[in-house]
């Protein structure tokens, strides 16, 4: 059976048959940029030329950003880095007082086109759409998927 896998860092997609790098526990890391680990889709899943990525430890803090991030929030990795998702990007996904990082990481399920407000430190609100993908490892996690709404 192929897994499917995304780089939060290019957004390389690559299918494999095995998890791990040889017989070793260490989860693949990306071979074309070398970014330190993958996240499993367990579905094809594309995200949009313009998505932005961002890496959560279990306890919903950025731990890396990818590609867009940048562009999306006008925010740095030192800028973003270790601290809270929520907090960092002004998330608010609007009435529906849901929490998908919360449900994400509590659950381990995916949470899909989400709406979101994207509202970081010094920079206008803008509308996005969030995928939310739960890390399959012993050390939990997230990656958010925010593409710019049009």
């Amino acid at each position: 059976m192929a897994h499917l896998f995304i780089c939060p860092n290019c957004g390389t997609r690559t299918s494999e048959t095995d998890r791990t790098a040889g017989f070793s526990r260490i989860p693949k890391g990306c071979s074309k940029c070398g970014f330190g680990f993958l996240f499993e889709l367990l579905d094809d899943y594309y995200p949009a030329p313009n998505a932005a990525f961002f890496v959560c430890d279990k306890e919903g803090r950025v731990i890396g950003c990818g590609r867009g991030s940048f562009e999306l929030t006008g925010l740095d990795d030192e800028r973003v880095i270790g601290r809270s998702v929520r907090e960092v990007l002004g998330l608010d996904f609007g009435a529906a007082e849901e929490d998908p990082v919360g449900t994400v990481l509590e659950w381990g399920v995916r949470a899909l086109g989400k709406p979101v407000t994207v509202n970081a430190e010094g920079d206008l609100p803008a509308e996005a759409v969030a995928d939310l993908f739960p890390a399959y490892d012993d050390d939990g996690g997230l990656l958010l998927v925010l593409t710019p709404s049009k």
